[in-house]
């Protein structure tokens, strides 16, 4: 396992805004710790998501475990002790990627919004939104390569989900029609997410273990059983009606 050897810096978009760290790999990492704001339920979304992500074929951004040793928190300034010391969530910083931008939307390939508007609505992912005004896609767009990185899936599985304001807000909400309506095409991805479903597996059982546990005895509001079923529903017709 990577070990981080230096806290460089906060980011400044996301909610949870992860650490940018160093590892011992001299690779740099956007890192999420059970001491930040993303909690242990939110690192549970983002572990199991970005395996089912990477399952399901999506160009999600390079992602493992790490580990904080415990004396880099005790020296680091005030604002970066809340990364928290231990297994922590990361990702590789994309060199040349920045937050993809209302006006890049139609560089992306069809199929790949496709994509990832199912995906999201398989896993209950409204944390991708973007409009003429602004918003917050997770998407990160290398301009040089012309290529897209999905990224933070921290609020997944989120028992809040509204279904029309997905379908209102969504980056990629273009494609519902293309999409839901199509038997063909729905019974492609059915297909897809059939395959993808046994990363959920493999994730929970890959998570660290403190992760599921808040303290002694006290579990985290993640809900494995929950989430298995949401996911199960892939082969219901009724998984499509909402969105129709």
């Amino acid at each position: 396992m990577i070990q981080i050897i230096e806290i460089i810096g906060r980011a400044h978009q996301g909610v949870t805004k992860p650490f940018l760290c160093k590892g011992d790999d001299d690779l740099l990492y956007y890192v999420k710790g059970t001491g930040s704001h993303a909690g242990h339920r939110s690192l549970l979304a983002e572990w199991i998501s970005a395996h089912l992500a990477r399952a399901f074929g999506l160009p999600i951004a390079p992602f493992q475990l790490v580990d904080v040793p415990e004396i880099l928190i005790e020296i680091a300034i005030p604002d970066w002790t809340s990364l928290g010391s231990g297994i922590a969530f990361a990702s590789k910083q994309q060199t040349f990627a920045q937050e993809l931008q209302w006006s890049q939307i139609k560089q992306i390939p069809t199929q790949l919004q496709q994509d990832i508007l199912v995906f999201d609505w398989w896993i209950h992912n409204a944390d991708r939104s973007l409009t003429d005004k602004g918003g917050n896609p997770n998407l990160l767009w290398d301009t040089q390569e012309k290529k897209l990185a999905v990224i933070d899936h921290n609020n997944a599985f989120d028992i809040g989900f509204n279904p029309i304001e997905f379908c209102e807000s969504h980056v990629f909400r273009g494609q519902i029609p293309a999409v839901f309506e199509d038997c063909v095409v729905r019974a492609t991805y059915v297909e897809r997410m059939e395959r993808a479903f046994a990363a959920f597996e493999t994730a929970c059982n890959n998570s660290p273990l403190n992760w599921w546990w808040i303290g002694d005895g006290v579990p985290c509001s993640f809900n494995k059983d929950d989430a298995r079923r949401l996911l199960a529903r892939f082969d219901n017709q009724s998984f499509w009606g909402i969105a129709s």
